[in-house]
């Protein structure tokens, strides 16, 4: 990768090009969108494109990066003031969620960097585990959830969160046909219902388990 620009002009240059590599890359996938399709866009020569980046490949994975550290930004901070665990993932998610309707492509480049840059693929992944794994064992610590393995909980809680987001916020409900792909790019919101639902669950899977009656109390 380059060296990271040095001026205001520079790093809002190679932020245009991010930006407009995240919308050819998601209308055309990795393979057909070409330097010159993403030059075009962001509205910059190709001379200019090798200043930031050494190659496609090089900016893809850039991409992959920036919207990480986006996402998890955006997430944190929703979830920074909350005052327990329950209401940090509550505050988490629904910060996901805006995030993925306003940023559908996230899917569609996440998923082609499994084939792309499989490096990129586990680096995005890993970065929103670490944190929060270190969340929930904090919880733990704290009896606000029950005995459970933070590493295990932190990938499933992930997955959750992925397919809920796929199926509501990318897949416009009710339609059939291409629209239907999750690689659509829809701006639906996840329906209330859907996310206190989805809120139950986690609720129960990650609560404190009660403790069992004594001898002689009421079961």
């Amino acid at each position: 990768m380059t060296n990271a620009p040095r001026t205001a002009k520079g790093r809002e240059t190679r932020q245009r090009i991010l930006a407009a590599a995240e919308v050819v890359f998601a209308r055309h996938g990795y393979h057909e969108a070409s330097v010159t399709r993403i030059t075009e866009h962001a509205g910059v020569g190709q001379g200019t494109f090798y200043l930031y980046f050494a190659s496609k490949l090089d900016l893809f994975e850039a991409l992959v990066d920036d919207l990480n550290r986006r996402v998890r930004r955006a997430m944190s901070e929703a979830s920074r003031a909350a005052p327990n665990r329950i209401d940090a993932e509550r505050a988490g998610f629904r910060a996901f969620f805006r995030f993925t309707a306003e940023h559908p492509a996230l899917y569609r480049i996440v998923r082609e960097a499994e084939l792309v840059s499989p490096g990129a693929l586990r680096l995005h992944y890993g970065r929103i585990v670490d944190g929060y794994i270190e969340g929930l064992r904090q919880a733990g610590d704290a009896g606000e959830i029950g005995d459970i393995d933070p590493t295990v909980a932190a990938w499933a809680l992930m997955g959750v969160g992925e397919m809920i987001g796929m199926r509501w916020v990318l897949w416009p409900d009710g339609d059939t046909g291409d629209d239907s792909d999750p690689l659509a790019s829809g701006t639906s919101e996840v329906p209330e219902e859907v996310f206190e639902q989805m809120m139950l669950f986690i609720g129960r899977a990650l609560g404190r388990p009660e403790e069992p009656a004594r001898e002689g109390e009421p079961q």
